[in-house]
């Protein structure tokens, strides 16, 4: 077996099944296997799932056993050559995945790889590539001193933000969201680790890896993350969660450092949770006591395009949702350059949908990568489903 694919899953069955369609299309041609691990959905994820995939191996679970075990149930069963680790809320183009494995096949030394995320309107996730978090890259990152100096190979080194994006280069932490792993190097090194319940976990694989001597890369690769659309990151137990793993990291890589360096560092990520989550709780206080203003809400256009028999469907719901939108039927032939050639200024905010059965994933990613605009975001329409995918809301 060449690949296995493992896609941890918790309450987005919608996502995942577009998902799963975007890995099936990258697949072709390439001996896979595919295994969705649940941690425990009240969504009917697994019932969904299993139902229109039948060829994946699902597993259920009793409990959320969070990313890293959940992974590891999975990696323990798989047979490929490859691991893939990723996120059910991402679309990968068609090119994405065959690309990356010639890449690991071309170097040995690589001990696994991430590719470049996009987020819903096109623009380029800083995570994509990062630094290992030593305790001066971790005191840069939340000084502010890496976003103002984002040339600087000091001071920038979190996001190693001073590197090409268009090239192939060495990188210190892969992304969990989509990362390529070798099963040699795993066998190594070990899998994730468990005691980091959610994030953090692919921070301290990629350290482990490099540690152990092996390459860890960042390709030119496009997928779209819609970031953690499971994920509640206003939420005390995100906080909480998040700043957990940071310290658990700092306590088994930098365990015997100084308490005259490691305090400090500690001190900051206390400092940094107990801030968020002051701000949290004034946020909801001026909520509940109605400080807010009430700004006048503007509902979104949705701009359609595909096929006939994709737009009329779309008309339909949109008429039954009271959406405002436009149609348009086109091809990648008689639309070459997609929603770019319609005029959308002065509008506040805009999802541009595609028929997927009508525009590759490719050429809909393409569209928006060359002209990222924060106010058009990326929607999706599937006919064989009858729905409306954006990275807020799902309409059927």
């Amino acid at each position: 077996m060449k690949l296995s694919v493992i896609i941890v899953n918790y309450n987005v069955k919608v996502f995942l099944e577009q998902c799963l369609v975007a890995v099936d299309r990258a697949l072709k041609g390439i001996e896979a296997e595919i295994f969705v691990v649940d941690n425990h959905s009240r969504d009917g994820s697994v019932e969904y799932i299993s139902e229109r995939f039948p060829d994946v191996n699902v597993i259920s679970s009793n409990h959320n056993l969070g990313f890293a075990r959940a992974n590891n149930v999975a990696i323990r069963q798989s047979t490929g050559e490859y691991v893939l680790l990723l996120n059910p809320d991402t679309i990968v183009s068609e090119s994405s995945i065959g690309n990356v494995l010639r890449f690991m096949d071309e170097h040995p030394q690589a001990g696994g790889a991430g590719v470049m995320m996009h987020n819903s309107d096109g623009s380029r996730a800083m995570e994509s590539r990062r630094g290992v978090p030593t305790p001066s890259t971790a005191f840069y990152k939340m000084c502010g001193l890496c976003a103002r100096y984002p040339e600087s190979r000091r001071f920038a080194r979190y996001y190693m933000s001073y590197l090409p994006w268009d090239s192939p280069q060495k990188i210190e932490v892969m992304s969990g969201a989509f990362c390529m792993l070798r099963r040699q190097a795993l066998d190594k090194v070990g899998l994730l680790d468990e005691d980091f319940f959610m994030y953090g976990e692919d921070i301290d694989l990629s350290y482990r890896l490099l540690k152990g001597g092996y390459e860890n890369w960042y390709l030119p690769e496009h997928i779209v993350h819609y970031k953690g659309e499971s994920t509640q990151k206003s939420s005390f137990r995100y906080v909480h969660v998040f700043y957990g793993a940071m310290l658990i990291f700092m306590r088994k890589h930098y365990g015997n450092m100084s308490l005259f360096l490691s305090l400090p560092i500690k001190t900051a990520i206390y400092a940094k949770a107990m801030l968020e989550l002051i701000k949290m709780n004034i946020a909801r206080m001026k909520k509940s006591l109605g400080f807010f203003s009430r700004k006048k809400v503007i509902d979104p256009l949705y701009v359609f395009i595909g096929a006939r028999k994709a737009v009329d469907q779309c008309r339909q719901i949109a008429r039954k949702k009271g959406l405002t939108a436009k149609f348009y039927e086109g091809t990648p032939k008689t639309l070459a350059n997609g929603h770019r050639d319609i005029d959308l200024t002065g509008q506040e905010r805009v999802y541009v949908v595609y028929d997927i059965d009508t525009f590759s994933f490719e050429t809909i990613m393409s569209f928006f990568q060359a002209q990222p605009d924060p106010k058009i975001g990326l929607g999706t329409y599937c006919t064989a489903t009858k729905t409306i995918i954006t990275v807020e809301e799902v309409l059927k």
